[in-house]
């Protein structure tokens, strides 16, 4: 690729978006009394000096407060993967909240029995508790994998992403050890005392850990999302299974932005059995919630110990955790909104995204690829598809992204910030896809020159 070019019309871009959006600049600019002048610091991973604004959303459109109004692709990251305030949410969180009063009071309500029933139906795991977000929910479930094996360690897969659990801010360094993860900030300890790391996809590797003998738990996406969709090759999956049990250890799927591949996630559409399951974000359409799941034995065990304190001070729970509003919102989103029917259509619309995607970097003879995981799609500057998470961080080419995040957004689309990303929800059309593929065309032309 002709570089003297991508940095030139990676400079338009910048120019452009700072022309079309003066309010959101001013508001960045003004942020004086917040962290990295923005409510939470992930928000400056945005392509150009600062992020657009957020005035208004719905279903698969965001509005910012220069005017502007996007066919949203991003989604939250996964959080509005039901788009954005379904109506079928917002009615249950206005009569919770509004009719009924009170968001959390400490008391369970019948809802959460119908939730965690449909939990079952979905994931087939057959007892649930909630959290407020997927990483407490990680949290927890390590802690429970600890305390009924004994045993210290948690494996995880190299450029995983299970939020900000300690125990995952570990990759493979060049000689296939352990390293902490680049940038991992504040640790309470170095990483390799709490963890173990393996590639995804290579068995051998995770054999070579398991046999310690000291892993409690692995916990793992069934494909990889957040460096990539790195997708399982046959056979993988269930050798993982199949080596767990040969050495006591547990398994916890992390299902949080693989609930993409169905309504079951990767769990149920591809038959899968772990000890433990975790998944956030999308569950409560936009409100948040956690959860996790266990096996029916795996939950027998642990309320049979007396010696594990699961009511007050154990480190497992939280005050607003299963809290009403929360709970109401889950039951909307998987009754109403984040249905099977849903996820069937979202999952032919990510396949139209994917077909314009690769027709668009095939006609250039571009060495790129894309990969799909059921409604969520992803193209990789690199191919073939990468097969571990080291070789799709290698795959990153920070300035291409931000040109093409940039070259999108000033015409009207937002990808993931983090990746090139794009979610379909609901109210995505077949519309909306086919200007992307349009608009990607487009900023691969100026490329080619």
């Amino acid at each position: 690729m002709d570089r003297t070019r991508l940095h030139a019309l990676l400079a338009r871009e910048s120019a452009e978006a700072e022309r079309r959006n003066p309010r959101s600049r001013a508001a960045y600019t003004g942020a004086e009394h917040l962290f990295g002048r923005v409510p939470m610091t992930w928000m400056n991973k945005t392509a150009g000096g600062f992020p657009r604004y957020l005035a208004e959303a719905r279903g698969a459109r965001v509005g910012d407060v220069d005017g502007h109004t996007y066919i949203d692709f991003c989604l939250g990251d996964t959080g509005a993967m039901a788009g954005h305030s379904p109506a079928p949410v917002t009615e249950a969180v206005h009569r919770r909240f509004a009719e009924l009063g009170g968001a959390t009071a400490m008391l369970p309500t019948e809802d959460a029995e119908w939730v965690g029933a449909e939990l079952t139906r979905r994931f087939r795991l057959a007892r649930w508790s909630f959290s407020l977000t997927a990483t407490d929910a990680n949290r927890w479930a390590i802690r429970l994998a600890r305390a009924v094996t004994g045993r210290p360690k948690i494996l995880v897969n190299s450029y995983c992403y299970h939020g900000s659990v300690d125990e995952s801010l570990i990759v493979t360094g060049p000689d296939g050890s352990g390293t902490p993860r680049p940038g991992n900030v504040g640790a309470p300890c170095d990483v390799t005392l709490t963890s173990r790391v393996a590639e995804f996809n290579d068995l051998a590797g995770l054999e070579r850990e398991l046999a310690h003998g000291d892993v409690a738990a692995v916990l793992m996406e069934p494909a990889l999302t957040n460096i990539g969709i790195v997708l399982p090759e046959p056979g993988y999956l269930t050798g993982v299974r199949e080596l767990t049990r040969r050495y006591g250890t547990l398994l916890i799927n992390d299902e949080t932005h693989t609930f993409s591949a169905g309504p079951g996630g990767c769990t149920g559409a591809w038959d899968l059995a772990p000890d433990l399951l975790t998944i956030g974000k999308a569950i409560g359409g936009g409100i948040p919630a956690g959860a996790y799941g266990l096996s029916a034995e795996l939950a027998e065990r642990l309320l049979a110990r007396g010696d594990l304190d699961l009511v007050d001070m154990g480190g497992v729970g939280g005050t607003l955790a299963g809290n009403a509003l929360s709970v109401a919102a889950t039951r909307a989103t998987l009754e109403h909104v984040l249905t099977d029917e849903a996820f069937a259509r979202m999952g032919s619309l990510a396949e139209r995204f994917e077909a314009g995607v690769r027709t668009g970097f095939e006609a250039h003879g571009l060495p790129w690829s894309v990969s799909r995981l059921g409604a969520r799609t992803e193209y990789r500057f690199t191919s073939p598809a990468p097969r571990t998470g080291t070789e799709s961080a290698a795959a990153s080419d920070p300035e291409l992204e931000d040109f093409l995040h940039l070259y999108l957004a000033n015409r009207g689309i937002l990808l993931t910030p983090f990746h090139n990303m794009a979610l379909m929800c609901p109210d995505t059309t077949e519309q909306d896809v086919d200007t992307h593929t349009e608009v990607f065309a487009a900023a691969l032309a100026e490329l080619a020159g």
